[in-house]
């Protein structure tokens, strides 16, 4: 419970009618959750307009509304607050409501197209093998120490990142690692969050469903940086031709990781293999499980980043050559047979090339490589032929597939991914709608040493249908038609 007062100490309202002495229990962006002394905030969101619903909240219980426009119809007991950019203020409010936990937590943000989960889980299990306390934000999970939650988006909404946060500080938590999704910088999730630091991978094409341009998504990225205080660090790939733009702006301190140019944190790749690979970190060699130039460049930044978070250096790199894939991430197993099947979460052009540019680094030529991949529903329709025609490149069989199609035609997008294959004869490909069939179907053409690839869904555990979620879970799945093969 927290007085109204202290909420909106730190935001700048127009229009306040109503009392200002009361006391807030919880604060809410969707108008159902309300209860008694709840305050509710209108977020203009891309799908709904949370205007449409204050007397709904009111009804419910919230005595405290705070909008960018004041309804017409107004009740005698409920304060009414209103501001320029409720969207902005939620983070304000939401931090100050749960006592600024981000203040109290040395929280890092990785942003980038490719790479941030790896990154930001990689940074939370080598910080935790160290001892240290530690939480983190992935599209995958929420962990608070060794205790898991259930994660809903890349970057959860401005309350529950500092409610979370502050279940981070209650848990003795001293670092905080969380992917920042370029929607949660638009949509000024992350607004009133202290960062210790912030770490940049790369950009390529996504998200143009929502940015409708690259230069509005790489703008998106770069006002994270733009935010970071002189105090904190801004570490950037600077391999990525973008990666200089992201800190242009940056008011704090500039840093730098990368395999081929001049950089603060410097490492090259030795042998490569698909057990792992070995690497020199700062004239150090290291062996991780981990393998591809994909995962270098992750690899480095987590070592760049605990460097400058003043760890020791022998530690990090221990604790480095420890660390397994992230779940869905270059994932590898063996069949009985011998037939190598790896999942992974690609689902951008960009990401399909460097895990088939990987595969094909490490196989001697004489086995087929097999990919299984389809393209997300709903979303940019521009990098389904892309995608299709980097797979074709390194894939010696193609089967397009169903991935989430959420209320698209699976066929119709398989169709528009069999674009990019116009003029491509040397991939045989086919056409398999259920991703079932299309994973039995590379099971059963396999050979022994062969690579199976199934790529887009990685660490998914459904297939988004229709607005309905059923369970699908591709490593699952394969281990299972396996099985049923090697009998």
């Amino acid at each position: 419970m927290t007085k109204l007062q202290n909420i909106i100490a730190n935001i700048k309202p127009m229009v306040v009618h109503g009392e200002l002495d009361k006391e807030i229990v919880s604060l809410h962006i969707d108008s159902r959750k309300c209860k008694k002394d709840s305050m509710f905030i209108a977020i203009k969101g891309t799908v709904a307009n949370g205007h449409d619903y204050i007397m709904q909240a009111c009804k419910l219980g919230a005595s405290v509304i705070l909008c960018t426009e004041l309804p017409a119809e107004q009740l005698q007991l409920v304060t009414y607050i209103q501001v320029a950019n409720t969207a902005l203020d939620l983070g304000t409010v939401a931090s100050t409501f749960y006592n600024n936990p981000s203040q109290n937590l040395k929280v890092v943000g990785i942003t980038g197209t490719n790479g941030k989960t790896t990154t930001a889980t990689l940074l939370y299990e080598v910080v935790r093998s160290m001892g240290y306390p530690a939480g983190l934000f992935s599209t995958v999970k929420i962990l608070i120490n060794d205790i898991e939650l259930k994660a809903t988006h890349t970057t959860p909404d401005a309350i529950e990142l500092n409610r979370i946060m502050a279940e981070m500080v209650d848990s003795g938590c001293e670092y905080c690692f969380m992917e920042v999704s370029s929607h949660s910088i638009d949509q000024n999730r992350i607004w009133g969050l202290q960062f210790c630091g912030g770490v940049f991978t790369n950009i390529t094409q996504d998200h143009l469903d929502y940015h409708k341009t690259m230069d509005a998504y790489i703008a998106a990225k770069r006002a994270f940086f733009d935010h970071l205080s002189p105090n904190a660090f801004a570490l950037t790939n600077v391999d990525d031709r973008n990666g200089n733009i992201m800190v242009q702006n940056t008011k704090a301190k500039r840093k730098t990781y990368g395999l081929l140019r001049p950089a603060n944190y410097k490492a090259k790749i030795l042998t490569k293999q698909l057990e792992g690979m070995m690497l020199v970190f700062d004239n150090h060699e290291l062996w991780s499980p981990l393998t591809g130039e994909f995962n270098a460049y992750n690899l480095l930044a987590v070592y760049g980043t605990c460097m400058l978070l003043e760890m020791d250096q022998f530690e990090i790199l221990t604790a480095l050559s420890k660390q397994n894939p992230v779940r869905g991430r270059f994932e590898r197993f063996q069949s009985k047979t011998g037939v190598f099947i790896i999942v992974d979460y690609a689902h951008t052009p960009d990401a399909v090339t460097n895990v088939l540019k990987t595969i094909d680094d490490i196989r001697t030529g004489n086995e087929k490589v097999i990919t299984v991949m389809g393209a997300g529903g709903d979303r940019d329709k521009t990098k389904r032929p892309l995608m299709a025609k980097e797979a074709a490149q390194y894939s010696n069989v193609l089967i397009l597939t169903s991935d989430n199609p959420r209320t698209e035609d699976p066929l119709t997008i398989i169709e528009d991914m069999k674009v990019g294959l116009k003029g491509v004869s040397n991939v045989v490909s086919l056409t398999i709608p259920s991703r079932h069939e299309a994973i039995k179907t590379a099971c059963v053409m396999a050979n022994p040493e062969d690579i199976i690839l199934i790529a887009g869904k990685g660490h998914e555990t459904y297939q988004d249908i229709d607005g309905v979620k059923h369970p699908f879970d591709d490593r699952e799945e394969t281990l299972t038609i396996l099985k049923e093969i090697d009998k």
